[in-house]
Order: structure tokens, then C-alpha cells, then sequence
């Protein structure tokens, strides 16, 4: 299938960061087979499940097997671009042809020509314009038409009237076939079968059996078939009780099993008495016609005597019983023989009209003529796949080779697997995929470094559930929890409820990576001072349900007895709890004053500087990991887990990413909060002024305005260094005067 020859010049274009061949011709199209298989970016995708025409899919699927492969692409590419003179038609993606387009220069492009020709005349166009909304309705198209080449015939491709009572008559009896105008019409098989049932239920009524018991055979029969089980089971009772007649009152009705119902409505239990034996046994194989039998029997057995018996008779033995079947065997086993019965509502007279007239041959000679178009309508099947294709055959390529639609910058082109947009927490994220299998997208989302929420869809209009995944690429996680409802927007704007059944935690953007540190750290400390309450609340708790369930038993007999069990006051223990706190402080203070005095010691632009260091130290890290994720995020892992076979990377940069989630963006306006309290403008220039004046004078008394000339009044900042000078020791006869100090001091 694939050419050996890859002479042919290819165009390469970035798309997505990645080097990809460009398709911008058909001729591009045209020589896909040559194009080397490591270059194309799926291998394989699912026919269910995108947001192309599913038709389309299956007619590029050349070998049914539910996926679309390059080879599939290949074969489809060749087939169209042959039947076209320009091949650049197929970039339109129109779903409609000028048959002058159509090359009949080939077999396969004159056929096709002759079929949507015929479809073009048999709708009465009078163009030569031919679209799908032409070839979606087959009925459409065969409606005028008498013969449409299915081998079906209907009324309306008789030549007169008996023919199409035959027809009828056929179609109401032994069951119709569908045609391709979508009436209910016959085959060469349908037909053989309606004139053999015609003559089959002539022969069977010609050799009719008398009934022997007038009109009550068969009721007759029904009874005695019911009772033929039960009257024999009561004489292979009555011999075994006549062979051992202790057995007799075992044989016979039990009179524990009526007593085990006699308290219930024996109405309801018919089924149960009719198990009992027919009469009772006494060990004679003969039943007393003045004798009552099992009443759920009875009916029957009444309909038997009236009818099939003697009224001499006393009693039925076995050779009686025999005897009545043989009656009626014949006459059953006529019965048993019916043929024809399909037709047997049409009536005796009807039946033998239609065998006499005999059309079957004529109508089996215009079904002949119809199947002789086959070939020539069943093409038009094969416009239908022509069209189908011409539409979505380009866009399947921008999906399939390159990936094109996905990474297009014009925000209305998506990608076949985009399915719509996630409407959720002030953001519109249009990056939002169908999920076919959960299981497998729990694997593969986390190696897609991509921050993704998993929704369960559902709508009024549609039945079932929907299950998407959504990326989140531009913000910050906000208020984005399992549990928070959201609205989705499918292609075709049907909007769903939709709510968050899990999310995937990954980078969404520096920024937000710069803030996860202390959100981390915030959450770390709102737990732990959660916990703590908790802990302490409830052993606050069980301390006060301990002592009041214990009160009774520690209460003092007499006041007394209270003075004497409270302990002394020991001040040593409490002197000693005060030391140990006042030394905390003052360790804590000491530290304080350490940290302050190394801050009042730097300059202003030192103090900033150690700031962002501090927030980099802590940020840092953060931010440079998720910088590396972001620029490593990847769908190809989320294609995979729905079928897709992907051969080339699929990444989200940091920029594409912006595009694909959208943020809510307020003009900005001047709007007064209705609930907000009114400060006057005078309180709001003290209150700046104040500050202002508070934040100068802690700059002034950090020493901050010392460069101006303006100095600290705190001691800290005013105070005298001593310096030690060291003085080289020299012969003492060269000195003329000892010094007698050799610490100077400098004033500061």
C-alpha cells in the first residue's frame, strides 16, 4: 500500500513546537502513501466518540474494525483524489459536487458520474449540483423510481392490477421486504414462498378428516389431551394398590396434604390439588362414573363423559380410556398436517383466485428487470460515501497528520477531539475531552502534567451520562473542589449540568506556583490549629464528664474535711513555673532585639533585597518545578487513554496554553459597594496622613535618613565604639616618653 518512491517534496511547517509535514494541496493528499510513517503524528484514532460525522469515519474505516489507521487514511486518500479532476476540492470540506468535477476518465469516476446523475434526476433537480442533504433520505431518491435495482418489488413496479393484489396479498401473509423507497414490497424468494403456502392449504383442506364429535372436536380433543397423563397415572395406581394392597391408602389422596391447605383459600391452590391423583384408589383399574373426581379436573372430565361416551357406561377402564383417542386420531393427525397456514386468513375463495390467475411467473420476470440495476443503484451508496468524504476528509487529515486544528490560533477552529467548553469558577476552559474510559484516564492523566477536572454531564435532552476532562491552564485554583457544579457547552451548544468528580493537581502557571508554598504552609498551620482545638476540646470534655460522674464520690463529708484535703500553696513550685516563663521571654526578646539590630543595620535597599531573597528562597523552587512542568505538559497521554495511538509529541507551552482557558476580565469601573460604609473624605486624608507619618517615623528611627543628614535618635545608633590600637614594641632608651595608654578614643 505505502510507496516505496519518497521522492516526492514535502513542505514542513512548526506546529506546536514540533517540525510537521505541511498538507496544503491535493496533491498533498494524493500522495500520503509516500509520505514515511515516523513523519505522521496518529497512527490510529477511534471511530466513536470525535467530533466528526461517525458515517464519515466508517466509510474511511476500509476495514471495519472500529479505528481509524494510517493505512485506512492511505487507502481512502487514493480512492477519493481519483475520482476528482482537482484535487484541491477536497481542502473546501463542502458537502456538495458539481458532477463536471467528478473524472470520468476512470472506471470508478463514471460509475460514480451515472449514479449521482440518476440521484440528480430521480429528485427532479434540474441542476447538476449534488449534495448529502440529496443522499440522506434513500427513500427520497426511490420513491419515483420503479425499479431501483434491490431485487424488491412493490405495488408500484406491478403492471396491473392482479399483479399488485398479489402483491399485497403476499406482503399481509408471509411478511413483506423493505425496499429502498422505504415501502414493504416482495422478493424472488417471498414470492415462491406465497404461491407454494397458496397451493400447500388448497391440498391440505382437500384431504380434510371429519371431525368425529361435530363441532365439539376440538374442544373435545383439548380435554382429553389434558387428562391423558392423569387418567393413566390413576390406573398404574390402581394395579400397583390391587398388587399390594397395603400400599392403597399410600397411593390414594393424602389427607395430611389437604389438611396442610385446609386453612387457606383453596382457590389458589389449583395447581397443588390437580397434583393429587384423577380419583381415589381402592385398587380397581376402573373409574366410577358415580363417583366425584379431583374437582381441579373435573371440567374436563365432564366434557369427555357428555361428549366421547356412552350413557350406559357405569364405569371407564383403560381400554376405554384407549379407545376414545382412536377416535380422533385420524382427524388429529389432519390437523397436525396444516400447510399453508400463512395464508389461511385470505380465505378458501381468495386462495384458489390467486392460484388460478397465477401471476407468480410474471412477477418473478420484474424482479429480474429490478436486480438487473444493481450495480448502477447500488453506487449510489457509493455517492453517498463520496460526499461524506469530500466534506470531512481534509479535516480528518488537519487531526490526523498534523494536528493542525488543535494548535490553530483562531479560537473557532477546534480539534476533533474537543468536545466543547467548561463554563466553571469565572473561566471558560475550551480545552475539554470525552472520556471513554475512566479507568485508563486515571492512569495517564498525571503524565500529562496538565491540571485537569473530571465532570459527570448530564441534560434533560439527552439520555445518559456524559464524562469529560477538562484543562485548566491560566489562573489559580480558586475555589476548583470535587463536589462544585459547573456548566458545559457541547459543539452544538446543548448545555449540560455538569459536576466535578475529581481533579488531577498539576502546575496551572508560575504564578500560581509562586503562591503554593505559603497556601501549603497556610493550610498546614489552619490543620494543625484545628487539630489542636479539637484535641483539647474534647479533652476538656472527657476531664469535666470524668469529674462530674466522679462528684458524688469525692465530696467532702464536712467543711472541715474540705479544709483538710486541700493542699498547701506551694510558692517554690510557682516561683519556679514564673522563672522559666520570664526566661522564654526573654530568649524570645533577645532574639527580637538580635534580628532587629542586624535589619537597622542594613541600608534600605539591603533590607529589599534580603525581602525577595526570603521570597525566593521559599517561592523559588516552587516556581522553577512548575515552569519545567508546564513547558513538558502533554495531551498525548489523555489521547492514549482514549484510544488514540499518537507518534509525535502533543505539548502545551506556556503561551498556547493561555489560549485555552479563557478568564472573566471586568472593565474597570469606578462601582460604590451599596453595603459599604460612607468615611468621609477628611478621615480618609487623616488616616493616609497618619500612616504616612507613622511609616516616616519608624524609617527615621530605623536610621534609614541617616544618608540625609537626619540620624536616629535611639541610643543604639548613637553610641562609641573602642577601638584597640596595638603598638610595635621599641628599645626603651629611643623613647622619649612612655605612653601611658595606648587605647584611643573614637568618637563615632
Amino acid at each position: 500500500m505505502f510507496s516505496k518512491d519518497k521522492n516526492y517534496r514535502w513542505e514542513f511547517v512548526n506546529i506546536g513546537g514540533s517540525s510537521r509535514v505541511k498538507i496544503t494541496s491535493g496533491e498533498d493528499i494524493a500522495h500520503l502513501g509516500e509520505l514515511d510513517l515516523k513523519m505522521w503524528t496518529v497512527l490510529s484514532c477511534p471511530v466513536k466518540g470525535l467530533e466528526i460525522d461517525e458515517k464519515s469515519l466508517s466509510y474511511m474505516d476500509t476495514d471495519g474494525d472500529g479505528k481509524i489507521h494510517v493505512d485506512d487514511v492511505v487507502k481512502t486518500a487514493e480512492w477519493v483524489t481519483s475520482l476528482l479532476k482537482d484535487k484541491d476540492i477536497l481542502l473546501k470540506g463542502a458537502d456538495s459536487i458539481d458532477l463536471n468535477a467528478i473524472d470520468t476518465e476512470t472506471e470508478a469516476g463514471q460509475k460514480l458520474y451515472k449514479s449521482a446523475k440518476q440521484i440528480v434526476d430521480n429528485l427532479g433537480k434540474p441542476s447538476e449540483v449534488i449534495s448529502l442533504a440529496d443522499t440522506a433520505d434513500c427513500a427520497a431518491i426511490f420513491a419515483q423510481t420503479r425499479y431501483n435495482g434491490d431485487g424488491v418489488i412493490t405495488e408500484a413496479s406491478a403492471d396491473n392490477d392482479e399483479q399488485k393484489a398479489a402483491i399485497a396479498a403476499a406482503v399481509a401473509t408471509v411478511g413483506g421486504v423493505a425496499d429502498r423507497s422505504g415501502a414493504a414490497g416482495v422478493d424472488a424468494a417471498t414470492i415462491e414462498t406465497f404461491y407454494k403456502a397458496l397451493a400447500d392449504y388448497v391440498a391440505w383442506v382437500d384431504a380434510e378428516v371429519p371431525a368425529p364429535f361435530g363441532d365439539k372436536t376440538d374442544a373435545t380433543i383439548a380435554a382429553y389431551n389434558a387428562l391423558d397423563a392423569k387418567v393413566k397415572d390413576f390406573f398404574m395406581r390402581s394395579k400397583l394398590a390391587a398388587f399390594t394392597p397395603d400400599s392403597a391408602a399410600s397411593l390414594d389422596v393424602q389427607t395430611s396434604s389437604i389438611a396442610s391447605i385446609s386453612a387457606d383459600n383453596l382457590t389458589g391452590k389449583v395447581d397443588q390439588i390437580a397434583s393429587y391423583p384423577l380419583a381415589r384408589v381402592v385398587g380397581k383399574a376402573e373409574i366410577n362414573l358415580d363417583e366425584p373426581v379431583n374437582p381441579a379436573w373435573a371440567a374436563q372430565f365432564a366434557l369427555i363423559r357428555e361428549v366421547a361416551l356412552a350413557d350406559r357406561l357405569k364405569c371407564i377402564t383403560e381400554a376405554d380410556w384407549a379407545a376414545i383417542g382412536a377416535r380422533f386420531a385420524s382427524y388429529s393427525a389432519w390437523k397436525g398436517a396444516k400447510a399453508g397456514a400463512a395464508v389461511e386468513s385470505l380465505g378458501l375463495d381468495a386462495i384458489k383466485n390467486f392460484i388460478s390467475q397465477n401471476r407468480k411467473d410474471e412477477l418473478l420476470e420484474i424482479v429480474a428487470k429490478d436486480a438487473a440495476l444493481k450495480e448502477e443503484s447500488d453506487n449510489i451508496e457509493t455517492v453517498n460515501k463520496f460526499l461524506h468524504i469530500l466534506r470531512d476528509f481534509y479535516r480528518l487529515l488537519r487531526n490526523f497528520v498534523t494536528l493542525q486544528d488543535f494548535y490553530d490560533k483562531d479560537k473557532k477552529v477546534n480539534a476533533i477531539f474537543q468536545v466543547g467548553r467548561l463554563i466553571i469558577d469565572q473561566r471558560e476552559c475550551r480545552f475539554c475531552m470525552h472520556v471513554a474510559d475512566m479507568g485508563k484516564h486515571t492512569a495517564m492523566a498525571v503524565k500529562s502534567g496538565m491540571y485537569l477536572v473530571y465532570c459527570d454531564c448530564v441534560t434533560k435532552s439527552r439520555p445518559g451520562k456524559l464524562q469529560i476532562c477538562a484543562a485548566v491552564t491560566v489562573g489559580d485554583i480558586g475555589d476548583l473542589v470535587v463536589g462544585k457544579n459547573a456548566i458545559f457547552y457541547d459543539n452544538d451548544g446543548l448545555d449540560w449540568d455538569a459536576v466535578v468528580t475529581k481533579i488531577v493537581d498539576n502546575p496551572i502557571s508560575v504564578a500560581q506556583a509562586f503562591w503554593s508554598p505559603y497556601r501549603r504552609m497556610a493550610t498546614a498551620v489552619e490543620n494543625l490549629i484545628t487539630k489542636s482545638a479539637a484535641d483539647k476540646d474534647a479533652k476538656i470534655m472527657k476531664d469535666a464528664t470524668a469529674k462530674i460522674n466522679a462528684a458524688p464520690a469525692t465530696l467532702p463529708a464536712s467543711p472541715d474535711a474540705a479544709k483538710q484535703a486541700a493542699p498547701p500553696f506551694d510558692i517554690a513550685k510557682f516561683a519556679g513555673i514564673f522563672a522559666a516563663i520570664g526566661m522564654a521571654l526573654g530568649m524570645i526578646g533577645t532574639a527580637l532585639v538580635t534580628l532587629a539590630d542586624g535589619i537597622m543595620a542594613m541600608k534600605w535597599w539591603q533590607v529589599v533585597i534580603l525581602f525577595v531573597g526570603i521570597l525566593l528562597l521559599i517561592s523559588g523552587p516552587a516556581m522553577v518545578l512548575a515552569w519545567l512542568k508546564l513547558r513538558r505538559r502533554n495531551i498525548a497521554p489523555l489521547l492514549n487513554a482514549n484510544g488514540w495511538a499518537i507518534n509525535a509529541s502533543a505539548k502545551i507551552g506556556i503561551p498556547f496554553g493561555e489560549t485555552l482557558t479563557d478568564i472573566a476580565v471586568f472593565p474597570k469601573l469606578k462601582l460604590k459597594d451599596p453595603y459599604a460604609k460612607d468615611t468621609p473624605a477628611w478621615k480618609k486624608w487623616v488616616i493616609t496622613i497618619s500612616c504616612l507619618l507613622v511609616v516616616a517615623v519608624g524609617l527615621w528611627l530605623g536610621n534609614i535618613f541617616s544618608s540625609v543628614g537626619l540620624k536616629s535618635p535611639l541610643p543604639v545608633f548613637n553610641r562609641t565604639e573602642v577601638v584597640e590600637e596595638t603598638v610595635e614594641a621599641v628599645p626603651a632608651d629611643s623613647l622619649a616618653v612612655t605612653p601611658a595608654d595606648t587605647t584611643a578614643v573614637v568618637a563615632e
